[in-house]
């Protein structure tokens, strides 16, 4: 039997073995978000926020960010890294966020950051602009980096968004921010279907590039290698 296999909740009662060096990790990765963080440094008098960033990986379109007020007391089942919700399970999630009046601020890097600044670099850049719209937060939870050029106390939590429940709560808000910007771009760029992939490189949108070339929203630096296979595929139909 694999590794993987063992991983199953219902092998740890049968493998000691399996128990002693997966379960500690397991409990970990799988068990939902908690507020240990936000409630000790609120204890400690701070203004804390979460703060997560999207769209890293997409094609086209903004690095969004946001940053989150999230106290222990906020009604928020199911909350969760927003990678393992639904898109449905994400809008009722925000719905809720708003419903509560949680506090919440985004901030974007633009296509041409990305281009100039990298990727990474782009996405911390969206990271200090949404904390930087709170006048009063003290402290920064972040998913997995420190951002830089910060002027408030933060700590980088690797896995964040599955860990600490104000950094879950902020990838949740990027995320759906971020969907219904992409979304909206449909109307002005019809011919690529960010409605339905919001700006990822899928089947249906890498075709759509090759018919029809780049918009202005997209990353050049991340399409160069589709378009020159393209343009490849197409030198050699025509010899």
């Amino acid at each position: 039997m694999s590794v993987c296999s063992y991983l199953r909740p219902d092998k740890f009662r049968s493998s000691p073995w399996c128990c002693r060096i997966f379960k500690p990790w397991y409990s970990r990765v799988m068990a939902p978000p908690h507020s240990r963080y936000e409630r000790a440094l609120q204890a400690e008098g701070h203004v804390v926020v979460g703060v997560d960033e999207v769209g890293c990986g997409s094609l086209a379109g903004p690095v969004v960010a946001a940053a989150v007020e999230l106290f222990s007391s906020a009604r928020l089942p199911g909350l969760n890294d927003s990678k393992l919700l639904t898109p449905l399970k994400r809008e009722r999630l925000f719905e809720a966020i708003c419903r509560q009046k949680i506090r919440w601020s985004v901030g974007l890097a633009t296509v041409e950051e990305v281009e100039q600044l990298n990727v990474r670099q782009a996405g911390l850049v969206a990271m200090r602009r949404a904390v930087e719209r709170f006048s009063d937060v003290t402290y920064a939870l972040v998913d997995a980096w420190t951002i830089p050029g910060l002027k408030i106390k933060q700590r980088g939590i690797i896995h964040g968004d599955r860990i600490a429940r104000s950094i879950a709560a902020a990838s949740v808000v990027a995320k759906v921010v971020r969907d219904s910007y992409m979304s909206s771009l449909d109307l002005l760029f019809p011919a690529y279907g960010f409605r339905s992939h919001k700006g990822y490189g899928t089947r249906a949108h890498i075709d759509a590039l090759r018919k029809n070339g780049p918009s202005s929203l997209h990353r050049r630096t991340f399409i160069e290698g589709i378009m020159t296979a393209h343009s490849s595929t197409l030198s050699s139909e025509s010899l």
